[in-house]
């Protein structure tokens, strides 16, 4: 389950028109060692997944399981990433260790998926890999081969626990005309955020064979831009994803936004996700004023099955409806959202904001029941960064769900639960 993201996409794209640019970024390099970055990354985070009307915690060993989840642990991840060589073609290299302490866990507890488990059925004390990739840049195209995180619609990988997921593979993006950006890739491995063993990542007991995919976004203007993914994940399931967004200025500190994001996805070879037949897809409106954003949102999946994602990567679900715990992605669901964000920087505090927004979805249908499923989920967030001073950038984020269903979705999803998470940031540029 993820933060939605609000056109990402979009903003991974810079505006322009379709005349090529003059410089190139290859042609502009100083060098391996003089564009080189090294950045120390750290998380804390406290997380407490509690299970209302009596259940208990599935994912215990324990002989007397809690009625809750509770765990906190420390990230540490190490990032180095090099210029590139000076010449027509460029080489470089991105390197990353990623490390994570266990601070309160236990067989009780367990199952947040902050930490792998021990054979007695605690979470790890420490884990630790190691990982890199070398690339290749000529002009604006970079092609990359090794360890690394993506953040494509049909393969992306996960941040939203302790440490990311990491997958192994080639990935080639390009962006030789202005506003324009082409990616295509291969990846054969992917390491989950729980164990950092690699090829970790499993979906029904098996592991990520391959998945190939394929990418174009363009920013039409510097308000409208549109994208087109696809992807095959290999003895899983082949999707299809296009995202069309648009910003409407109105007047000082005023727009109306725009955000549409639609994936159809079918099973592939020995479906080992099981059978998928559906298609999804999300319009969000956004209305800004000042330090306001006021959002409505609708989402409706349709076919023979619910969405499905995971072996592709635990952020593969680019959804204005999923959101901190669910997604709203069951077989024939309607949702709407109503959401409300608030950037105190204009009221004399910098740094600080709030966001809190409730989903409703209904008509799900449950194999086994006459009763149509329902569920809903209310979240808030307050996030503050640290603006100045020996501490600058150091966040405090604490996230609140809850989320309740019937008893037919209950029996589909999982129990009724309140989901509370306390997230301590702190980046470091070294170099």
């Amino acid at each position: 389950m993820q933060v939605m993201k609000w056109s990402a996409l979009a903003l991974a794209v810079t505006a322009g028109t379709t005349q090529l640019a003059f410089a190139s970024a290859q042609s502009e390099s100083k060098g391996f060692v003089e564009d080189s970055s090294f950045d120390i990354f750290n998380r804390v985070l406290y997380m407490n997944r509690d299970f209302r009307n009596g259940a208990s915690n599935g994912n215990s060993t324990s002989a007397n399981p809690a009625g809750y989840r509770e765990e906190t642990g420390l990230g540490i991840r190490l990032l180095f990433e090099s210029g590139f060589t000076q010449g027509t073609v460029g080489v470089g290299v991105d390197a990353h260790s990623l490390s994570s302490i266990k601070l309160d866990s236990g067989r009780g507890k367990y199952g947040n998926g902050l930490f792998g488990q021990t054979d007695d059925g605690r979470g790890d004390d420490t884990q630790t890999e190691v990982g890199g990739a070398v690339k290749f840049r000529v002009s604006d195209t970079v092609l990359k081969y090794g360890n690394q995180f993506v953040a494509s619609p049909v393969f992306s990988t996960d941040d939203s626990r302790i440490l990311p997921e990491v997958a192994t593979g080639t990935y080639l993006v390009s962006n030789e005309i202005e506003g324009l950006e082409l990616s295509a890739g291969r990846f054969t491995a992917m390491n989950s955020q729980a164990n950092t063993d690699r090829d970790s990542l499993t979906q029904s007991g098996q592991t990520l064979r391959s998945a190939n995919i394929v990418g174009a976004s363009y920013a039409f203007t510097d308000n409208l831009s549109a994208a087109f993914h696809a992807s095959d994940v290999e003895d899983f399931w082949k999707k299809k994803y296009i995202n069309v967004n648009y910003t409407l200025p109105l007047a000082d500190e005023q727009s109306l936004n725009f955000d549409l994001n639609a994936y159809k996805s079918d099973d592939d070879g020995a479906a080992y996700g099981g059978e998928l037949d559906n298609k999804v897809w999300s319009l969000a409106a956004a209305y800004n004023v000042g330090a306001h954003k006021f959002t409505v949102a609708y989402q409706k999946s349709s076919g023979d099955t619910g969405y499905n994602y995971g072996i592709d990567g635990g952020g593969t679900v680019w959804l204005n409806n999923s959101v901190q715990y669910s997604d709203f992605v069951g077989e024939d669901e309607k949702s709407y959202q109503a959401r409300y964000d608030l950037d105190m920087t204009s009221y004399g505090v910098p740094g600080l904001s709030f966001m809190t927004r409730y989903i409703y979805g209904e008509d799900i249908t449950v194999e086994g029941f006459e009763e149509e499923g329902k569920e809903h989920e209310w979240n808030f967030e307050t996030k503050y960064v640290i603006q100045e001073g020996a501490a600058k950038d150091l966040s405090f984020r604490l996230r609140h769900a809850i989320w309740r269903a019937n008893d037919a979705y209950n029996s589909a999803y999982g129990d009724d639960l309140n989901d509370t998470r306390l997230i301590v940031e702190y980046p470091l540029d070294v170099l």
